[in-house]
């Protein structure tokens, strides 16, 4: 037994080499997320969970569960080894390009359809669709007369269930300031004393689905935006090519990609353009149909 194996089992489970590259090949297969090396604390941390909330004593006996195709647990299984960091206006510099810049040309752009559509690819608890939303309502004066809509999606249902809610603890709006704060929020009251919860006049503009990325994709779009932040970092290269070309295949042309700063299509594909610090544009066309 490895020292590492030594440990989890003096934790009160044995985790051999053989569990961590089973799973592994499970988290891969049915997430698309490649686990490094050092993950294996954390694979261990957030399944063993799962291993006493079933009652079971291996991780050979949960390994076989899964690979079984056991539904409720699959979804468990997901939700458990994927990661949720998100904030209210995270990579501030997006959203004043959002503002400033992309906004007023979309409504030149789409003034004819008066459509805007927006895509949150994992979109976790749900603050960066709630700051979208924000951007929007904020920056379309004659918003109701206009057809915009955002599309929030996650592999986790447990977080989408918490962003569908809009209800967020102090410490999670403490990005929001002043005026904005006292505009999109309001405080709770009984049981949700010493929270805040979004207007509905932000939930009104969202709609939040689950989806695996690397699985059939539901909508037709086209998307005007696409925003998918430190979320391809956990997918090997070729995982990524192929995500960069299915972005690029549903946004219109010279659609925007905002993604994480450790994220790049570079070396990958040649459908976009850098433009802006993380920020994309998708290139257009230089053939004509047959």
């Amino acid at each position: 037994m490895s020292g590492s194996a030594a440990r989890s089992a003096r934790q009160g489970f044995e985790f051999t080499d053989q569990d961590f590259s089973r799973l592994r090949e499970l988290v891969y297969q049915h997430t698309g997320i490649r686990m490094a090396d050092n993950r294996r604390d954390l694979i261990y941390g957030r399944l063993s969970r799962r291993l006493r909330a079933l009652g079971l004593h291996s991780f050979g006996a949960y390994c076989r569960l899964i690979e079984d195709g056991h539904g409720d647990e699959l979804e468990a299984f997901t939700n458990a080894v994927t990661t949720n960091l998100t904030a209210f206006f995270r990579e501030a510099h997006h959203f004043d390009y959002l503002a400033d810049t992309l906004i007023p040309d979309l409504m030149k752009r789409n003034r004819d359809s008066r459509r805007i559509r927006l895509w949150s690819a994992g979109c976790s608890t749900g603050e960066e669709p709630y700051t979208l939303a924000m951007m929007l309502q904020e920056n379309i004066p004659d918003i109701h007369n206009w057809d915009v809509r955002i599309l929030a999606t996650d592999l986790d249902s447990e977080v989408l269930a918490k962003a569908a809610a809009g209800i967020y603890e102090q410490q999670n709006i403490q990005r929001v300031l002043g005026d904005r704060l006292q505009r999109w929020f309001r405080k709770g009251t009984g049981i949700h004393k010493g929270k805040a919860k979004v207007l509905s006049e932000l939930q009104e503009l969202i709609a939040f689905r689950k989806l695996n990325l690397m699985e059939s994709w539901p909508m037709k779009g086209p998307f005007d935006v696409i925003f998918c932040r430190n979320v391809l970092i956990y997918f090997d290269k070729p995982t990524q090519k192929k995500l960069f070309e299915r972005f690029a295949g549903i946004l219109v042309q010279e659609g925007h990609l905002f993604i994480g700063h450790s994220e790049s299509p570079m070396d990958l594909t040649d459908r976009f353009t850098l433009i802006g610090q993380s920020i994309y544009k998708k290139n257009r066309c230089n053939y004509s149909p047959l």
